[in-house]
């Protein structure tokens, strides 16, 4: 294929100065935060793992800061992922579509939303909780009854 035959795509845009970090950085950062977390890593052991400050590593997770090819390589290899997971369930509105375009931001605002929430301690602690639960019945009953408080209502047969 000749160079001048291969059409180039437009880039996801850039943040500016002024207007906040940029939409991939945030979803990097989240996604470095939530592996963190998963994991039970303070944000001191694993700044200290690959060589920077946790307050630099604050930066990062907030998507202040760009996290180079290298260093999230090296997060990558701590964390024990690939670095295929940063970008995992990233929302389509920052994907181009065929025709080249991008699909605006509030299209994928709740799924956004419903990463946020996966992402926070609290739903990291209860899913833990949920897994030291040894016996399958009960396991599966604390399941049902979560999801009737929440107002999904139940599945079981005679709870």
């Amino acid at each position: 294929m000749n160079v001048e035959e291969y059409q180039l795509t437009a880039p996801h845009t850039l943040s500016r100065r002024g207007e906040g970090p940029n939409p991939i950085d945030l979803h990097v950062g989240s996604r470095l935060r939530l592996r963190r977390t998963l994991l039970g890593l303070s944000q001191e052991k694993l700044g200290d793992a690959v060589g920077i400050t946790f307050q630099q590593l604050q930066k990062y997770e907030r998507g202040a800061n760009r996290i180079s090819a290298s260093r999230l390589f090296n997060l990558s290899q701590v964390l024990g992922v690939p670095v295929a997971f940063f970008y995992d369930d990233m929302p389509e509105s920052f994907v181009l579509s065929e025709a080249g375009d991008h699909t605006t931001i509030d299209e994928e605002q709740s799924e956004t939303d419903e990463f946020a929430s996966m992402a926070r301690r609290e739903t990291l602690e209860l899913v833990r909780a949920y897994y030291r639960i040894s016996e399958g019945g009960v396991r599966r009953r604390a399941f049902e009854l979560i999801k009737a408080l929440g107002g999904e209502g139940t599945t079981l047969e005679n709870a």
